[in-house]
């Protein structure tokens, strides 16, 4: 059993001296150089990246810049402060509960405002004295098209947000193609300096891809929420027209005004 015993470790030990022998000789063969503090390491230019990104990635680049003009135009364009000013909501809506507006004066205030609620305003305006179907009508049909007006070039932002990952996608497969290329025609199996151009061509229009359409969906979501919420509170507005300028409306602010007087 000691003799057993012994044997495994002369075996072991041998084994140990031969790794040492053996590792300094592999550290010297080895054909890569670690990185000293004398050698930084190289950086790639922002420029190198998008002259290495292909054809493909100039649409990716142009679908960016339009991104941008249009998220700045609806973000001035949908203030709530232009869509649905307030000064002029509150001053409209109580001189018609103090019956100081008559319909042409009405319709001069809305015209002189020309805001998207000024616009469902003057709809309503138009139907003055009907009945509240008829002046709900008018306002729907006014809605519609406003609600056409606030919409605008949101499916701009939305094709950006579709196309920008299809387009990086097809970088991606035409990067792959050329990689594979250049191992059938040129033995780049073992020299990867021919693969990496390819290679880096399909991650780069894959990842500029992604950059452009991630914050081009997120606009388009927060556009289109925003534009939901000025419809409801515009159409609140709506009705609240329609119970003053209606023939129900006025028959009930007469009745009104005659039990007050009495």
């Amino acid at each position: 059993m000691f003799l057993y015993g012994s044997r495994r470790f002369f075996i072991a030990l041998s084994a140990l001296m031969v790794m040492a022998v053996a590792l300094p000789a592999v550290a010297e063969d080895n054909s890569v150089a670690p990185v000293t503090a004398d050698e930084p390491i190289q950086v790639t230019s922002l420029m190198d990246m998008l002259l290495a990104g292909g054809p493909l990635l100039l649409p990716i680049l142009v679908g960016s810049m339009v991104l941008l003009v249009f998220v700045f135009e609806r973000a001035v364009s949908l203030r709530r402060g232009r869509v649905i000013p307030r000064p002029f909501v509150k001053r409209f809506l109580h001189q018609l509960t103090e019956g100081q507006l008559n319909k042409d004066e009405a319709l001069e205030l809305c015209r002189q405002n020309r805001s998207p609620v000024a616009d469902v305003f003057a709809g309503a305006v138009r139907k003055w004295g009907r009945p509240a179907i008829e002046v709900e009508q008018a306002i729907i049909d006014a809605g519609e098209r406003m609600t056409n007006g606030l919409r605008r070039y949101l499916r701009v932002i939305n094709g950006v947000a579709t196309v920008s990952p299809l387009l990086g996608l097809l970088g991606t497969v035409w990067g792959m193609i050329q990689a594979f290329n250049s191992i059938a025609t040129a033995n780049a199996m073992g020299r990867p300096e021919l693969l990496a151009s390819g290679i880096s061509q399909a991650l780069l229009t894959t990842a500029a891809g992604l950059v452009v359409a991630i914050p081009a969906l997120i606009c388009y979501l927060f556009f289109i929420g925003r534009v939901d919420r000025l419809i409801i509170d515009i159409d609140t507005l709506g009705q609240e027209v329609v119970e003053l300028i209606s023939a129900e409306g006025i028959d009930e602010q007469k009745h009104s005004k005659r039990r007050k007087a009495a």
